[in-house]
């Protein structure tokens, strides 16, 4: 019996890539499945501590579904730290404007709010269409 517990070095991690299809997904339950995969929770070898996680690609956030009710009343602020400088703007005119970087703020609040967190980002690629530069890494999709 061996009563040491196996941790994962950073050389022993395996990248893989993933690709997923947002059309009529909801955006928080799409985040949640991406926000797991990105921090390597769906993986045996998962630490706290490392990013163990795999590479996402999100294609077709334009068509990704939220309800009509919180499309006017979620709103993402921001203040540019001088007076009068906070700026509002709902999530149904981010969505027109940019659907991507909607996808973005929801995924990245489900990631720590850490060095960690931020490196784990990184590896989260989101397009509003169907096609992405990425077919070289021979992404699988994502259950």
């Amino acid at each position: 019996m061996n009563a040491k517990t196996y941790s994962v070095s950073e050389s022993e991690i395996e990248r893989r890539w993933f690709v997923v299809d947002a059309t009529d997904e909801t955006l928080g339950r799409l985040a949640t499945r991406v926000a797991r995969v990105l921090e390597g929770k769906h993986k045996p070898t998962w630490t706290p501590n490392l990013d163990t996680g795999d590479h996402v690609i999100v294609l077709n956030a334009a068509k990704i579904t939220v309800s009509s009710d919180k499309r006017e009343t979620k709103a993402y602020m921001r203040h540019s730290g001088f007076p009068q400088g906070l700026k509002g703007e709902s999530l149904g005119h981010l969505m027109e404007r940019r659907p991507e970087e909607a996808v973005r703020r929801a995924v990245k609040g489900m990631l720590p709010h850490t060095r960690l967190g931020t490196q784990q980002l990184r590896k989260l690629k989101i397009y509003a269409g169907a096609d992405h530069p990425h077919q070289a890494q021979r992404p699988e999709p994502l259950a």
